[in-house]
């Protein structure tokens, strides 16, 4: 493949959700089929919604065998060094937080290839970052990262915000891309560290 810079954005962002899928099926303890399903579903759950909303069909990783190739490479690795990683937990946090900044940002990119208004190619941005995670802890009967206390959505939302802000500086966009992403990974790393979350209502 003829890699851009977006595509190899797309590319880590594929690896880091199987990754974590991969982590997370195996805390669940399903066989390797299931470990490869959610694997699979992480990485392109949230692209996948994308492309439907957008009209974008077939989506990204029926046009391009190498993806769906690419998570099952991944996976498999993975299963095999496991034995190797004794913290799983703080594993899994950090590939899907790197995985969502990655995603975050193929999402806002892709809404601005259609032309769509910032606020859309920020929602755009969100969906591809969050649904993966959202279909993985779903179907592995876990209450999704995206509704529980941790600030996750949001960080989708002020990463996709403070791109166009940085573009709006003039700053070039390969830079703008590597500080929204740190920036999403550092935020996920903060909340998660000093236990911060947004506000809560209700009884």
């Amino acid at each position: 493949m003829d890699f851009n810079t977006t595509e190899i954005i797309e590319v880590l962002g594929t690896i880091s959700f199987a990754i974590s899928g991969t982590f997370a099926a195996v805390q669940k303890r399903l066989d390797p089929f299931g470990v490869l399903i959610i694997a699979f579903v992480t990485s392109i759950g949230g692209g996948t919604v994308r492309d439907l909303l957008l009209g974008d069909t077939p989506v990204a990783w029926m046009r391009d065998v190498n993806y769906c190739l690419l998570i099952l490479v991944t996976s498999l690795l993975t299963l095999f060094f496991k034995h190797q990683i004794k913290k799983f937990k703080v594993t899994l946090f950090l590939f899907d937080s790197l995985g969502l900044g990655l995603f975050t940002l193929v999402g806002v990119q892709k809404g601005i290839v259609f032309g769509l208004e910032p606020g859309i190619c920020v929602a755009l941005g969100t969906i591809t970052g969050c649904f993966g995670g959202i279909i993985r802890d779903t179907l592995l009967n876990t209450i999704p990262l995206i509704f529980r206390k941790e600030i996750y959505a949001t960080a989708c939302i002020a990463g996709g915000a403070l791109y166009f802000g940085l573009l709006a500086m003039n700053l070039k966009a390969d830079i703008a891309q590597i500080v929204v992403i740190t920036f999403i990974v550092t935020l996920r790393i903060i909340v998660v560290r000093y236990k911060l979350a947004l506000p809560r209502f209700g009884y």
